[in-house]
């Protein structure tokens, strides 16, 4: 995540373009936040006017049902206390005779003629207990055993003359009580003779069924689509009937929204759902409609809203790109130049058709090119010439500092020894000087920078009474690798004058020589006395400041640091910016210095030392 973000933003600081558009797109975001919130606020609004409107008809319609239901238990009312209907079931004893065939006929002729005066009652039932019989309008009679057992029926009793509802699911294990209850009924039972009941009485019941669909069809009216589906629910939350699916329940509570949105497990999208409740019954009809339908009249709207927010982020686009045409484009091909330039290639030209300002800066680069190109002609060979008297005036100044240097080593020898020891300090000397000479060649390979060093440090060995040892740590692959000469020696040469001539005991001298990532890495180390951290700060210092091609004929020499001045300048003088020089040193440990100098492989594969272009 971390880098994607600094990739933007490495493309938002870096093009002119990207830029732009971030502007443009920045300018229509107010644009595009108030019509998204006018669409939602356009949807909240259709919402609740649509949730509103479509409650209101349904606390009409379910206050209707609860009237139908009313009046049903009216009628149940009626027919328990009817008392022609009292003495005929009391009078019936358990044995059946034909007096009570006949007594049974006349409550059959009466309660169906009930159930023609109110069409809302689909059926009407009496059960007598004592004879197990069951009465029906559309049955006529017939015997059930162990009735009173029921789990229905002895509900009813024990309501002790209230209602109860019966609403059978298809799920239920509650017996059919052979046959009287059907899935699509809703069924109120009550007791007979509801005022004058005691324990001693044997109870009879009566049932009254009311078909489910009478109760739904007063609904379906009140759908606003084919794909929308109502249901009606009893007060114990009991799916009394529905035109969808026949096991939905909603699963609410009493924080459950009257209106919402919500996701049903019975649906497969999201669903419109309203809900009415009765306040005397507690029954209650949800409406549920696809979402989409009921925003189907604000898609247009919201359908031209995103057109425009589109063709703005469009617009915004295509503007953008014209003005990096037309503005930022000649600025590119001014980078392209400048990148040319800075590789060498002083022959490019811009092309250039236009008369306002950018193209008066394009002809000016031109004109820059043209007169620079002309310049670097003029001057090159001055300046070659320039660098290559510098770099032999740097190489002639190590020579007498060094001759002077050797004599004095010659002149306290001859005083301590023997002429032997002064005959091999002279001869070493004299070796040293035939090869700094090296037939007037310029540099020398590894291999015989290291005999040249030998010759000088032998000399000094015998100076110090081998007071040190040397130690050569030359990889193979550098030995042929060819460099300045004379580079290493006043290195060396520091090493013993401030290193090791300060050092009690015997000391010990490191020239080592190895490539690593693209460079030469040649070290020179003692364990000698070391540079305190003050002195080194500032020797570090000098040398930064002092840092790439100096011009020693033209300056006032510096008297200290000469030996490093001298390397670091010649190295970076022959070598370029990229040859580095680095000192570390601790006091009392010794003193490291390290040379860097950038490789390169020539054609045939040998690794040689990048010269400065």
């Amino acid at each position: 995540m971390l880098r994607l973000v600094k990739a933007l933003h490495s493309r938002f600081t870096q093009h002119i373009q990207v830029r732009l558009t971030w502007y443009f797109l920045l300018i229509l975001l107010p644009l595009v936040l108030v019509s998204l919130f006018t669409n939602e606020r356009s949807q909240q609004i259709l919402k609740k006017e649509a949730g509103e409107r479509t409650r209101g008809a349904l606390l009409a319609a379910v206050e209707y049902i609860d009237l139908t239901m009313q009046t049903v238990d009216e009628l149940s009312i009626l027919l328990a206390t009817d008392r022609n209907l009292i003495q005929l079931l009391e009078k019936t004893e358990e044995e059946l005779t034909p007096q009570s065939i006949v007594d049974f006929s006349m409550m059959m002729r009466e309660i169906t003629n009930v159930t023609f005066i109110n069409h809302k009652v689909s059926r009407i039932s009496i059960l007598h207990t004592p004879s197990e019989m069951m009465i029906m309008t559309d049955y006529g009679g017939k015997k059930i055993e162990n009735a009173r057992d029921h789990e229905i029926i002895q509900k009813a009793i024990d309501a002790g003359g209230g209602k109860i509802y019966y609403i059978p699911d298809g799920s239920d294990s509650i017996d059919s009580l052979g046959g009287t209850f059907e899935e699509d009924y809703i069924y109120l039972l009550r007791m007979i003779d509801i005022y004058n009941y005691t324990d001693d009485k044997q109870p009879n019941i009566l049932i009254l069924s009311v078909k489910k669909d009478t109760l739904i069809e007063l609904t379906i009216p009140l759908l606003p689509s084919k794909n929308a589906d109502i249901y009606l629910y009893s007060s114990d939350n009991q799916l009394v009937a529905g035109t969808g699916k026949a096991d939905f329940v909603p699963d609410w509570d009493g924080n459950s929204e009257e209106i919402e949105i919500a996701n049903l497990r019975e649906y497969d999208e999201a669903m419109f759902t309203v809900r009415a409740k009765s306040r005397f019954s507690n029954w209650s009809l949800l409406l549920v409609q696809p979402e989409k339908e009921l925003y189907e009249k604000n898609k247009q709207l919201e359908m031209s809203t995103y057109i425009i927010i589109g063709i703005s982020v469009l617009l915004a686009l295509w503007i953008s790109w014209a003005l990096f045409r037309h503005i930022s484009a000649p600025l590119a091909n001014l980078i392209y130049g400048m990148k040319q330039i800075r590789l060498g290639n002083f022959d490019v030209r811009l092309s250039n058709q236009r008369k306002d300002e950018l193209g008066y800066l394009v002809d000016s680069f031109n004109r820059m090119i043209s007169d620079q190109k002309h310049l670097i002609q003029d001057h090159y060979e001055q300046q070659l010439r320039l660098s290559q008297t510098e770099l032999k005036f740097l190489q002639s100044q190590i020579n007498p500092h060094f001759l002077y240097n050797t004599l004095d080593t010659i002149y306290w020898t001859a005083k301590n020894y023997e002429a032997s020891e002064i005959s091999e300090m002279v001869l070493n000397l004299s070796k040293f000087f035939r090869l700094s000479l090296n037939k007037g060649q310029d540099t020398f390979s590894i291999a015989e920078t290291a005999e040249h060093l030998n010759y000088y440090l032998r000399v000094q060995q015998l100076r110090f009474l081998d007071h040190f040892s040397v130690e050569y740590q030359i990889a193979e692959e550098c030995r042929p690798v060819h460099i300045h000469k004379l580079l290493l020696q006043p290195l060396v040469e520091n090493a013993l004058l401030h290193g090791l001539e300060k050092k009690q005991g015997e000391g010990r001298l490191l020239i080592a020589a190895e490539l690593e990532e693209g460079f030469l890495q040649l070290k020179v180390e003692d364990d000698g006395a070391g540079i305190d951290e003050e002195k080194l700060a500032y020797i570090q210092k000098e040398l930064k400041s002092s840092g790439g091609r100096a011009d020693l004929l033209t300056r006032n020499p510096v008297q200290d640091l000469f030996g490093l001045r001298n390397v670091l300048t010649r190295v970076q003088l022959y070598y370029g910016k990229e040859a580095d020089l680095q000192i570390y040193s601790k006091l009392g440990e010794g003193t490291t210095v390290i040379l860097r100098l950038p490789i390169e492989q020539d054609k045939t594969g040998q690794v040689r030392v990048k010269r400065s272009a």
